[in-house]
């Protein structure tokens, strides 16, 4: 099934030129990104994602904090379309509204191909994901994700339903939060009406989806649920005070996501005072209890600003309890979940993602709490 972006002429220009540069011999690669092989901290970029880097670099883009978000957020849209290039067949996509916390929030759900298929199923016993894309809060849809959640429909095997929260800086903090937890009490509620095993409901997200995916976890398992049985943290961003380790030192200019840009971020989604940076719900690691979480996994790049916390915030639930796989790729910036329509290890890292998902999901305990009386009168 085609995605719902149609490429203009100068956007197919632009994914033909993407894949093209994406096939070429590592070392060339290199070479044409104008410099030397990039290693630091003891891993080395891939030379596909050096060469990315070096094309953007070449583009002159002016800086997101000097883009007016509306004007963002559609360029963010087609670039993703071009990125995204052709995406994953699945059995069925459907858009749709949900309850959110103070009104309808637009959502997308992907079922995931039928028997016979690359990824098999039987109908009603595939198990749910709600999804939370990334994007700073403030820019970022069911459009510039939508490669991505088709491909880990496809290839985990599950129903995935994507979810657009309300953005900053109109809506700052907690409204995301809010819609988060709104969209996973939908979706564990509706999950028979979407084909899916509402004994078997998981949060995922990626950087600020990230950020909403453990928040919302945190807030299900402490505040009578029912809370889900797996965490997809995709190089989630969980400490908004930055004192957990130096990858935003280390990487926080010259590998995609900037300093700059993330404070532009920040001021968004907390106001310019950014009090609220200590609330668990901002940052998940300064959370007094971890235990009782879902099982996670927690995927990081090992050029990414926001490395360091992501791990950090992997041991500390793992500390508390909670079991958890942790995955560094090596040589990825931030982001690199999007770029599957031009690179093959980028696509080949979401593909071993959906299948620590499809694992984890199989091994997930049945849920009692979703068919309490008090959920089935709600």
């Amino acid at each position: 099934m085609p995605s719902t972006t149609v490429l203009r002429p100068r956007e197919r220009l632009e994914y033909g030129a993407a894949r093209l540069l994406g096939a070429l011999p590592p070392q060339l690669q290199v070479r044409l990104s104008g410099k030397p092989p990039v290693s630091l901290d003891g891993d080395t970029l891939a030379p596909d994602v050096q060469l990315t880097l070096a094309v953007l670099e070449r583009r002159a883009l002016p800086p997101l904090e000097t883009i007016p978000p509306e004007r963002l957020r559609a360029e963010r849209r087609r670039l993703a379309a071009v990125y995204a290039g052709r995406v994953a067949d699945v059995g069925a996509v459907r858009d749709l509204d949900i309850d959110g916390e103070t009104g309808r929030l637009h959502a997308r759900h992907y079922a995931p191909p039928l028997a016979g298929e690359p990824a098999p199923r039987q109908a009603g016993e595939a198990p749910l994901l709600v999804y939370y894309h990334g994007g700073g809060f403030t820019f970022g849809d069911i459009e510039t994700h939508d490669g991505f959640c088709r491909l880990l429909c496809a290839r985990a095997g599950v129903h995935l339903l994507a979810i657009e929260y309300r953005l900053a800086p109109e809506h700052p903090f907690p409204a995301a939060v809010d819609d988060a937890r709104a969209a996973l009490r939908w979706a564990i509620e509706h999950a028979h009406e979407l084909g899916a095993d509402a004994a078997r409901v998981g949060v995922g997200g990626d950087s600020a989806g990230g950020n909403l995916a453990a928040v919302t976890a945190q807030l299900a398992a402490h505040d009578g649920g029912p809370a889900p049985v797996l965490q997809l943290l995709i190089y989630p961003v969980v400490d908004f005070t930055r004192q957990t380790g130096r990858s935003r030192e280390l990487f926080g200019e010259g590998f995609f996501l900037t300093t700059s840009e993330m404070d532009w971020f920040d001021g968004n989604y907390l106001g310019p005072t950014r009090e609220a940076a200590r609330d668990p719900r901002v940052s998940p690691i300064l959370a007094d209890d971890l235990s009782g979480l879902a099982p996670a996994i927690v995927a990081t790049a090992a050029f990414d600003p926001l490395r360091d916390e992501g791990e950090a915030y992997a041991e500390a639930m793992r500390a508390a309890g909670t079991p958890v796989t942790v995955r560094r790729f090596s040589g990825f910036i931030h982001a690199f979940i999007n770029l599957t329509g031009v690179s093959a290890p980028c696509r080949e890292a979401v593909i071993e993602i959906a299948g620590m998902t499809r694992a984890t999901f199989a091994s997930a305990p049945t849920r009692a709490a979703v068919y309490s009386p008090a959920l089935r009168a709600s």
